[in-house]
C-alpha cells in the first residue's frame, strides 16, 4: 500500500497552499521520490501556527510487530484507527498533512514483474496532501544507525475509489481536498475529523503514468 509518492512543488507553493506561517524544513529540492523512512514535509500546528517541517516517514510500529526484532522501520500507512496503539495520536496535537504531487501503487505486469502506476489529482499534479499524523520517538529504526530521537510521521489509508481499485483494491490514502477539510483535520475534535478517513470520490484522480519515471519535472 503506497509506500512511493513524489512531491515536486516548491516549498512557496507548500506555504501558500497550506498557508504555512512557520518554515522550518530548511531548502527543500524537489523529490520525486519519497521512499519509507525518507524525511519528507508535513506541516502541523505548532503553537496555533502553521509549521512547515520535516520527519521521517513511518511511525512507530506496534508491539506485536517488534516481536524477535531488534529494529523498528516504522509503519508508513495507518488503516485501523480504533487500535489503541494508533489512538493516542489522533488528537490535533498529532494530526498533520503531507504535501504530495503523486503517488503510486503497484501493478503486476503480463512478465510477473510489479510496476508502479502514478496516481494525481490531475495531468499536471497540483499540489494535494494526504491526512497525516505524526509523533516524536525514540528508537532503533536502522542497525547501523543505532538510537535516534526525530519526528516520525504516516498517513491514513481507507477504501479503494474507482480510479485505485483496478490497480490496488484493498486501500489508498485519504486525501483532503480544500481548505475546511484541511483545516477540520488539523483542528477539528478527533470524532470530527475522523469523518475524513473515507475514499477520494470517483473521478477525482487520473493516472498519470507507469512505470519508474515519476513526476520529475513539474515544478
Amino acid at each position: 500500500m503506497c509506500n512511493l509518492y513524489s512531491i515536486t512543488r516548491t516549498q512557496d507553493a507548500m506555504r501558500a497552499l497550506f498557508r504555512v506561517t512557520k518554515d522550518m524544513s530548511g531548502n527543500l529540492p524537489p523529490m520525486p521520490g519519497v521512499f519509507p523512512d525518507y524525511a519528507a514535509p508535513i506541516v502541523r500546528v505548532a503553537e496555533g501556527a502553521r509549521e512547515l517541517t520535516m520527519a521521517r516517514w513511518g511511525m512507530p510500529s506496534p508491539q506485536f510487530a517488534l516481536k524477535g526484532r531488534s529494529t523498528d522501520p516504522g509503519v508508513t500507512n495507518v488503516r485501523n484507527t480504533s487500535s489503541p496503539h494508533w489512538r493516542r495520536w489522533l488528537g490535533p496535537a498529532n494530526r498533520c498533512i503531507v504535501p504530495f504531487t503523486s503517488f503510486s501503487e503497484y501493478e503486476t505486469g503480463p512478465d510477473g514483474k510489479k510496476i508502479p502506476v502514478w496516481f494525481a489529482l490531475g495531468e499536471d499534479r497540483p499540489l494535494a496532501c494526504f491526512a497525516g499524523i505524526w509523533t516524536g520517538w525514540t528508537s532503533v529504526r536502522k542497525a547501523k544507525e543505532g538510537e535516534v530521537t526525530c519526528d516520525l510521521y504516516a498517513f491514513l489509508t481507507t477504501e479503494a475509489n474507482a480510479e485505485v481499485a483496478p490497480i490496488h483494491p484493498k486501500a489508498m490514502p485519504v486525501i483532503l481536498t480544500g481548505e475546511d477539510e484541511i483545516d477540520v483535520w488539523l483542528n477539528a475534535p478527533t470524532q470530527v475529523a475522523m469523518e475524513l478517513q473515507r475514499p477520494l470520490a470517483a473521478g477525482k484522480l487520473k493516472i498519470v503514468a507507469r512505470g519508474d519515471r515519476q513526476d520529475a519535472g513539474f515544478a
